[in-house]
């Protein structure tokens, strides 16, 4: 059973079909979708959704290009939407971008502190979205999960997903060692993606989560397209190529490190 760890089902580009999107994952095998936030109606959609269908499960966060929303109150609206539903199991996606200069870099530093609080008082996992950022990303990550290692947190050992990771092999293997695991989407499949499949092929796969990140970055041959989740077993398949394995192997190994992760059972 296949799952995909960030899915976007609650933006607009599903409105007109989210139920035939769906059914269409499910008949490929993805067993489970988790639906990250990035605003406060976005979380609420997300939940409303995962409510809605047995398969899909609510993150919620602020997106770093969301962050020059955040204010006094914006935590405990956080925390309250935490409360509606058993389907929430993940802080996200929160994180950094240095990109697009949407919002000030310090402002963005401020809200990431503040939600990683929220998930350690919370006891959830984060899903972390790093671009051009990594090194203020992962020193912000790894001192909260050296604190939780500290405080004796059972979170400190399944704290979160770096979503696309866009770093080095060192860098995810340092991410590793705290216990991160390394979200891998589409572009593994894109035949310019030497770099990154190669790092791939060296990530131990007990540390790999796979996603979409759906609508966005849809896999080879849907590369331009609309993305979705039933274009899972595509990436899954990508790994099991690059690692020679068989692509069951893939499939049961990912969504182990998802349940350990994000307990869907519980």
């Amino acid at each position: 059973m296949f799952t995909d760890t960030h899915c976007h089902l609650n933006y607009q580009s599903f409105d007109n079909d989210l139920a035939e999107v769906i059914a269409r994952a499910n008949a490929q095998g993805v067993g489970r979708v988790m639906i990250p936030g990035i605003d406060l109606p976005a979380c609420s959609k997300a939940i409303q959704i995962a409510e809605a269908n047995e398969t899909c499960y609510a993150a919620i966060g602020i997106h770093p290009n969301d962050a020059d929303q955040w204010d006094i109150d914006t935590y405990e609206n956080l925390r309250d939407l935490s409360t509606q539903s058993n389907k929430v199991r993940a802080i996200g996606e929160i994180g950094l971008d240095y990109y697009r200069d949407h919002v000030a870099p310090q402002m963005q530093r401020e809200a990431f502190a503040s939600q990683l609080q929220l998930a350690r008082e919370l006891g959830l996992p984060v899903i972390v979205h790093i671009r051009e950022s990594i090194a203020n990303t992962l020193d912000m990550l790894f001192q909260w999960q050296k604190q939780l290692v500290i405080d004796r947190q059972p979170q400190a050992f399944t704290p979160g997903i770096l979503h696309a990771f866009p770093g080095s092999l060192k860098e995810a293997e340092i991410a590793i060692e705290h216990h991160f695991l390394i979200g891998v989407g589409g572009p593994v499949t894109f035949k310019n993606a030497k770099n990154r499949q190669e790092i791939v092929a060296e990530l131990p796969l007990e540390s790999i989560a796979i996603e979409t990140d759906a609508p966005f970055l849809a896999p080879h041959p849907h590369r331009g397209q609309r993305n979705e989740p039933s274009y899972i077993p595509l990436i899954a398949a990508k790994i099991a190529e690059l690692k020679q394995l068989p692509i069951e192997f893939v499939d049961k190994q990912t969504a182990q490190n998802a349940e350990r992760l994000f307990h869907w059972e519980d």
